[in-house]
């Protein structure tokens, strides 16, 4: 148990039986009232971004995730199967709950999937990731003065803008969080 206070960003909790991942917490002293705390939750189940309001005082069951490295082996049309690095179990997770993390893989690569008890919660990808290049036009030099971008489609299916530069064939950097050029790989 811990004090609704010494939560933080990135805390796992446990409140009537469904886990939450503290997004930002916001402290509210006055001198006439004890200390309200505000905490903007995300339920990690469901993924529903909420906001609690608590004293100070109360206590919170906090928890800690397993994580654990898995590669992504393939997609079955509902399920996409992972596999543990460690002991070869393979795990099946619903493909309508991956719609982003779809952008990003590939056979082969590597994943964090977070579990709380046997149950998993979900994966985490790495920060950026590499992707071939499948798709992009020439680039046209001409009046760029800076930062002329085009449109390029990626071996998993996206689009994103990259520099004129880029061809086609070209392994790049993608960050993961916003779907955005990071360099070539």
């Amino acid at each position: 148990m811990a004090n609704v206070t010494e939560m933080r960003p990135g805390n796992y909790f446990l409140d009537n039986g469904e886990i939450y991942n503290v997004l930002d917490i916001h402290l509210n002293k006055t001198a006439m009232r004890k200390m309200v705390v505000r905490l903007k939750v995300k339920n990690v189940r469901s993924g529903a971004i909420t906001e609690q309001t608590h004293n100070s005082g109360y206590q919170l069951d906090r928890i800690s995730l397993d994580k654990r490295k898995m590669s992504y082996l393939y997609d079955d049309g509902s399920f996409l199967v992972f596999m543990d690095n460690e002991n070869y179990e393979q795990v099946s997770l619903p493909r309508a709950t991956l719609d982003w993390e779809l952008k990003f893989l590939v056979p082969n690569s590597e994943v964090d999937i977070a579990m709380y008890e046997g149950e998993i919660l979900g994966l985490s990808l790495p920060a950026k990731v590499n992707l071939l290049v499948t798709e992009c036009p020439p680039g046209v030099k001409g009046n760029t003065a800076t930062g002329a971008t085009k449109d390029a489609t990626l071996e998993t299916g996206i689009t994103i803008r990259v520099p004129l530069f880029i061809e086609e064939g070209e392994r790049i950097s993608v960050k993961t969080d916003t779907c955005e050029y990071d360099g070539r790989a």
